[in-house]
């Protein structure tokens, strides 16, 4: 069955529900993130407890205390009484909780009492037969490096160089990427920005209710535009996958004082992941890295199983990078220009010097594997909208024997993903070059319906 045939009974049950839930519970929006699991994430842990589907459990995210049987979100009651037990008997306190449906229990982050350690505290409660998961709130920052200081670079290594190097313009001529939806788990988006304003279908904010905040955040923007900037803008840039939708979901915040360097925890990405799977996400780009997450490690897995591919950066050698590029299935990836110390186990793609979107409507140049992952994002969505149902060890294959070297903005000699190469190899071309007349065929209508 079709994963368009699989969503239908859902859209159904939920028009023929519409009716059943108050105006004020169509309006709920993810609850936002607490100030203290900003300031102090090391006094939370994450913990799960069973909960039965319910069928008015409409999207992640629910309200403090949102565990009621009478909830729009359909938390059990079991749920919750497991929940209100587990506060009187630990001395926990709730300070957010949501329904995870796609894994089937009931989330909540609860705030350690200062006289236990969290690890303590995990412990116990693994040991707790109420307890289906216990984990520590992690964090995870978004994989941005200090832009190159060489007074003449950008300059030398004019505009998209990037484009060339992954052989963008001439997969073009085969693959726009239509139809195929990249969700960007990340910061904001500049949604308006004039090269995005078209490619963006969707935005969720799982962070604050700032609207404003959210179209002004740099990472991002700077991602969406690398997959999918409109081409024939004003700006004279287009993105790998011109034609693709993206879909925004807000996990992490920039820091303070630093445009481009954001942070996520546990809780914001969760919420994220399980709104992509929601959405029918063909991709879902992680430019991000932090420790292993089991909680975030089974919502990656849920999505492996509906077809996703999940696209995670690398991170720095030394730093931990367990969360996503260390799962099997993600297709993990690192800059080109950092192959030296990547021992050949990852995709490879330009990480430097790349020139894409900011926001208010501007260009600026951005440097880490978070563009390399991007870059990647974009290629994939030009191959399925020439061949869906791809699996990520074929695309991992695919990209991998048709990498080539490059000349990188030092005029070095880099080893890079294809993008025009991999689209001959779906599709079973002698070459890149397109005849005279053969391009009837060109850029087809994207993927069919999963």
């Amino acid at each position: 069955m079709t994963r368009a045939a699989h969503a239908l009974p859902a859209v159904l049950l939920a028009v023929l529900l519409g009716g059943c839930a108050s105006p004020r519970a169509a309006l709920l929006r993810p609850p936002p993130l607490s100030p203290e699991m900003q300031s102090e994430p090391d006094r939370f842990v994450v913990v799960t407890v069973s909960n039965a589907p319910r069928p008015l459990a409409r999207r992640p995210g629910s309200t403090p205390r949102g565990y009621d049987v009478a909830s729009p979100y359909g938390v059990t009651a079991a749920a919750g009484a497991a929940v209100r037990g587990l506060e009187h008997d630990y001395g926990l306190r709730e300070v957010s909780a949501w329904p995870i449906t796609t894994l089937s229990v009931h989330c909540i982050v609860f705030r350690v009492p200062t006289a236990t350690t969290p690890a303590t505290m995990i412990d116990r409660l693994s040991k707790d037969a109420r307890v289906e998961s216990a984990q520590m709130l992690n964090q995870f920052a978004t994989q941005d490096v200090p832009a190159p200081a060489a007074a003449g670079a950008r300059e030398a290594y004019s505009l998209q160089a990037s484009l060339r190097a992954l052989n963008v313009v001439e997969a073009h001529r085969w693959s726009l990427g239509t139809g195929v939806r990249v969700a960007v788990v990340d910061t904001g988006m500049d949604f308006e920005h004039p090269a995005l304003k078209e490619r963006v279908v969707s935005h969720s904010n799982f962070v604050d209710n700032d609207d404003a905040r959210f179209k002004l955040d740099r990472h991002g923007t700077q991602v969406g535009g690398l997959i999918a900037a409109v081409a024939h803008n004003d700006l004279g840039i287009v993105g790998i996958a011109p034609e693709s939708k993206l879909l925004s979901f807000k996990a992490c915040w920039q820091l303070a004082g630093d445009a481009a360097r954001a942070v996520c925890n546990s809780f914001t990405l969760a919420q994220a992941l399980e709104a992509a799977i929601l959405a029918h996400a063909d991709v879902i780009n992680l430019s991000l890295s932090g420790p292993s997450d089991p909680l975030l490690t089974r919502l990656v897995r849920r999505g492996e199983q509906t077809g996703i591919l999940f696209v995670g950066a690398v991170a720095p050698q030394g730093a931990s990078g367990e969360f996503p590029a260390g799962i099997d299935g993600v297709l993990a990836v690192a800059s080109a220009e950092d192959a030296s110390s990547s021992g050949g186990r990852y995709l490879l793609a330009p990480g430097r010097e790349v020139l894409t979107l900011v926001p208010g409507g501007h260009l600026d140049f951005a440097s880490g594997s978070s563009l390399a992952a991007a870059e990647v994002s974009g290629t994939l969505a030009l191959l399925l909208a020439e061949q869906h149902g791809i699996t990520a060890a074929r695309a991992r294959s695919i990209l991998t024997t048709t990498s080539a070297q490059v000349i990188g903005p030092s005029g070095a000699a880099l080893t890079s993903i294809n993008a025009c190469a991999a689209l001959v190899a779906i599709m079973q071309r002698d070459s890149c070059v397109v005849e005279p007349d053969s391009t009837a065929g060109l850029r087809r209508n994207g993927p069919a319906a999963r």
